[in-house]
C-alpha cells in the first residue's frame, strides 16, 4: 500500500508502488533462494565500428557506434514490477520471469578515458531519434553515425563535449529489432486458464486522405462474420454529432482482422473517424518502463551480461541525464511518478532529466489496450488516458477522486528522485495540462517549487521545432518559427552543473495565478490578446476530465468502457462531468506572452507569436493542434492605420537600425546573463536577428551596418 496522508485515499494500485525493499542477488549467487533482481540478462551486439567516417573530436578523439539487441526479464511478483498492468498474465520462462527484448544504439568515445564519463540517454519518440535540435546536427535518418561532414560534426553539442549518447526501444512493435527505429518486443497476454484475452478497443482515425486502410493497434476478436460488436463513425468538426457508418460501408481488409477499410475509397482527409470494437491479444506496455530502468542501470553498473558479454560502456559512466521531446517526456513523467527511477538495488537510474514539451501530462501506456503513440490536443485523441492525476511534482489531493499523490512522492521516500528541468511551450497550456503542473488540481492556488525541479515556459512557443513562417499548413495563420534549441542547450549545461557541481539552475519562470499572468482564456480581455485584423480568437483550450473507463478501472488498469465517458453514471454521458480547471498565459499589447523565458524575438519583437492556432478550410476554428501562429507587425504607420491594426509598426518601434541593433544585443546579453543561452549560441543568433529586422522593415543604413562586422566577444556587447 502507498502511504496515505490525512485520511485521503491512496493512489490506485496500478499507479502506486509499495515502498518495500526486496532481497537482491548477485549473479554469482544465482541459485540461492533469494529473489533475483530484474535486469538486462543478455546483450547481443549486431554491429560495431568507428562512427562519423572516422572524424575526430579534438581531445575526445574518434567515436564508436554499437548497435544491438538487449534481453531483459522481470519478476511479476516483485513489488517494484507488479505495478506494470497485467504483467501477471504474461508468459513466464523457466525462472518464472517475464522476458522481453529491445534494440539499442550507442555512440561512445572510442577511448572512454577521453570522454567526460557522462551519458545522454534519449528514449526515442515513436521509434525516432529527436536529438538533432539540441545537438545542433541533423538526425541523419535515425543513424547518427552516418554523419560525416566535419563542419556539422564540429558544431555538435554532445560529441564535442565527450558525452556517450544512447537510445533504446521502449515501445512495443515499432519495427524489427534488427532495424534502426528504436523498438521493443513484449509478450502477448493470455486470459487466465489460456485462450485469447479480449476487451473493448478504440481507434481515433484522422488521415491525410491518401489512406485506403487503417491498421488497428490490436487485432479484432472477430471479423467480417460478426460486426455486431464493432462501430465506425464519421464527423468533420470536433463538435459535430458523429454519424454511424453502416456495416456495409466498411470491412476488415483480410482475415487477420488487423486493419479496416472503407467500402467507398480512402478516408476523407482530416475528417474524424472513430472505431470501437472487441479487441484481442493485448501486450503489457508498461513493461517499457522497466526496460528503460534496467538497461540504463546495466550500462552504468554492470560489468557483463549473464553470458559474459562485456558491458559496452565498461562501467565508465558516472552520470546519466535524459533528453526528451514530447511523447517520451510524458512517458518519463510516469516513469518518475511510478518509482522506476529506483533500480532493483535501490540505486538512482537517472541523475537528471531535461524534459522538453512534456509538462503536466503522462502517457497513454500502463493500462490494458493502451496506445503509446497517441497524444491529446484540442481536436485530437481526447479520449486516450493522458491527463491523469497527479499532474504536478508536488503532493496534492485530487478534488474529484479524493486521491492524494504527487509525481515526486515515491522517489522522495527512497531518495531516488532525478533533478528535473521541465521546459515547455505555450502550446502545452492551450492543448495540454501545463497549468495543472503548477497549480493545485482544483485550480485555486499556485504550487511552490520542489527542490529537485525547475519549471520554465518558453514564451509564445508552439509545440516542437520551429515552424515554416512562410507556410500556413492547415492553419489560418503562418506557422510559428520560434526555436527552442538554444534554450535547451543552455538548460542542459545548467542541469549538468546542478547535478555534478551543486550549482543551482535559474529560478523557475512560469506564469502564475497570484501575479495575474495565468488566467482563463475567456473573456479575451483577461488574456490581453489584441484584436488583430484577420486573426480569429476563440479562447479554445483543451479541458481535462477524469475519464470514466468503467468500474474499478483506476484500481486495476483494465477498462470495461472504451472509448471512455466523461462522467458517471456509466450509462449516461449526456452531460460532461467535473473538470480540472486549467489556465493560459497572459500577453502584452503585442500578443506575446509576458511570463516565462522570452526570446529576443519577443523582447525586441517584429511580430506576434502564439502557441495556439485554429484550422482553416472546412475545419475552420477547430484547433490546429501543435501549431502556433506568426503574425508580422505592419512595416509602417500608414500600413497599420490602413488596416486598423492596434500593434505599432516596425518603423514606429525602431527609428533607426542602430537603435534596433542595440536592443537586440542587449536582449542577447540578458539571455546569456540569465543562463538561458550559451555565449556561442548568442553569437550565432545575432546576425539572424539583425537580418530579420531588415526584412521586417527596420530602416536600413549603410554606415550603421558597418558595426555588424564587429566580432562579439563571449558576452554580446
Amino acid at each position: 500500500m502507498s502511504i496515505v496522508a490525512n485520511g485521503a485515499k491512496a493512489a490506485p494500485r496500478w499507479r502506486a508502488r509499495a515502498c518495500v525493499k526486496v532481497g537482491l542477488l548477485a549473479t554469482a549467487a544465482a541459485f540461492s533462494s533469494a529473489p533475483v533482481e530484474a535486469r538486462t540478462t543478455k546483450i547481443e551486439i549486431l554491429s560495431r565500428g568507428v562512427a562519423f567516417g572516422g572524424h575526430s573530436f579534438g581531445d575526445v578523439g574518434q567515436y564508436e557506434v554499437i548497435r544491438g539487441i538487449a534481453t531483459g526479464e522481470v519478476d511479476p511478483k516483485d513489488p517494484q514490477n507488479a505495478l506494470v498492468t497485467d504483467l501477471k498474465l504474461a508468459p513466464l520462462n523457466g525462472a518464472k520471469r517475464v522476458v522481453y527484448q529491445h534494440n539499442f544504439y550507442i555512440l561512445k568515445p572510442l577511448d572512454m578515458s577521453k570522454g567526460n564519463r557522462k551519458m545522454m540517454y534519449e528514449p526515442p519518440n515513436r521509434g525516432r531519434k529527436t536529438y538533432g535540435e539540441i545537438n545542433n546536427t541533423p538526425t541523419a535518418g535515425d543513424d547518427p553515425a552516418a554523419l560525416a561532414d566535419p563542419a556539422t560534426l564540429d558544431g555538435s553539442f554532445f560529441w564535442t563535449r565527450g558525452y556517450v549518447t544512447v537510445w533504446s526501444g521502449w515501445e512495443n512493435n515499432i519495427g524489427p529489432l534488427d532495424g534502426l527505429p528504436a523498438s521493443a518486443s513484449f509478450p502477448v497476454l493470455t486470459a487466465k486458464g489460456g485462450g485469447d484475452l479480449t476487451g473493448p478497443g478504440y481507434e481515433y482515425i484522422v488521415t491525410d486522405g491518401s489512406a485506403s486502410s487503417y491498421k488497428l493497434a490490436y487485432p479484432a476478436a472477430s471479423g467480417a462474420q460478426n460486426k455486431a460488436n464493432a462501430k465506425l463513425t464519421h464527423r468533420v468538426h470536433l463538435n459535430d454529432e458523429p454519424e454511424v457508418v453502416p456495416p456495409t460501408g466498411w470491412a476488415f481488409t483480410d482475415g487477420t482482422n488487423t486493419a479496416i477499410r472503407l467500402a467507398s475509397g480512402n478516408f476523407a482527409a482530416n475528417d474524424i473517424y472513430e472505431f470501437s470494437y472487441q479487441a484481442k491479444s493485448p501486450t503489457p506496455n508498461g513493461l517499457g518502463l522497466a526496460a528503460i530502468r534496467d538497461f540504463n542501470s546495466f550500462l552504468r553498473n554492470a560489468s557483463a551480461d549473464d553470458e559474459g558479454t562485456p558491458n559496452p560502456l565498461g562501467g565508465k559512466i558516472k552520470r546519466i541525464y535524459t533528453e526528451t521531446s514530447s511523447q517520451p517526456a510524458r512517458m518519463l513523467n510516469d516513469f518518475t511518478h511510478l518509482g522506476f527511477n529506483e533500480d532493483e538495488k535501490g540505486k538512482k537510474v537517472f541523475d537528471g532529466m531535461l524534459q522538453w514539451i512534456g509538462a503536466g501530462d503522462g502517457l497513454n501506456m500502463n493500462y490494458r489496450w493502451s496506445q503509446t503513440k497517441r497524444t491529446n490536443r484540442n481536436r485530437q485523441e481526447l479520449l486516450y488516458l493522458e491527463g491523469l492525476f497527479p499532474f504536478a511534482n508536488q503532493t496534492t489531493t485530487d478534488p474529484i477522486s479524493g486521491e492524494t499523490d504527487g509525481r515526486y512522492r515515491r522517489c522522495a521516500q527512497t531518495k531516488t528522485c532525478p533533478l528535473a528541468i521541465e521546459l515547455y511551450s505555450s502550446n502545452e497550456y492551450w492543448v495540454k495540462a501545463a497549468s495543472l503542473m503548477t497549480t493545485d488540481p482544483a485550480g485555486k492556488k499556485d504550487l511552490k517549487d520542489i527542490p529537485e525541479a525547475r519549471l520554465y515556459l518558453l514564451s509564445s512557443k508552439s509545440h516542437g521545432g520551429p515552424g515554416d513562417r512562410t507556410s500556413k499548413g492547415l492553419c489560418q495563420q503562418f506557422l510559428n518559427p520560434l526555436k527552442s534549441a538554444e534554450v535547451q542547450r543552455a538548460l542542459w549545461e545548467a542541469l549538468d552543473k546542478w547535478s555534478a557541481d551543486g550549482v543551482q539552475p535559474p529560478q523557475s519562470r512560469i506564469p502564475r495565478l497570484k501575479d495575474g499572468t495565468l488566467v482563463d482564456p475567456l473573456p479575451r480581455k483577461k488574456v490581453g490578446f489584441p484584436k488583430i485584423p484577420g486573426v480569429t480568437y476563440t479562447g479554445l483550450k483543451t479541458t481535462r476530465y477524469r475519464l470514466n473507463y468503467g468500474p474499478d478501472f483506476y484500481e486495476t488498469g483494465i477498462p470495461t468502457v472504451n472509448p471512455p465517458k466523461m462522467t458517471p453514471p456509466y450509462e449516461d454521458n449526456a452531460k460532461n462531468g467535473p473538470i480540472y480547471p486549467s489556465y493560459v498565459p497572459t500577453t502584452d499589447e503585442n500578443g506575446n506572452e509576458i511570463a516565462g523565458i522570452r526570446l529576443p524575438d519577443l523582447t525586441v519583437p517584429l511580430a506576434t507569436y502564439t502557441g495556439w492556432a485554429l484550422r482553416s478550410g472546412v475545419w475552420a476554428d477547430d484547433g490546429c493542434e501543435a501549431a502556433g501562429q506568426y503574425i508580422p507587425f505592419p512595416k509602417t504607420k500608414s500600413e497599420r492605420t490602413g488596416t486598423g491594426d492596434p500593434r505599432r509598426s516596425v518603423a514606429e518601434r525602431y527609428p533607426s537600425y542602430a537603435d534596433y541593433r542595440a536592443k537586440v544585443r542587449k536582449a542577447l546579453d540578458d539571455m546569456v546573463d540569465d543562463r538561458f543561452m550559451l555565449c556561442e549560441d548568442a553569437q550565432k543568433e545575432l546576425p539572424r536577428l539583425l537580418q530579420a529586422g531588415l526584412d521586417a522593415g527596420v530602416p536600413p543604413s549603410k554606415d550603421e551596418r558597418a558595426g555588424d562586422k564587429e566580432k562579439p566577444a563571449c558576452k554580446i556587447k
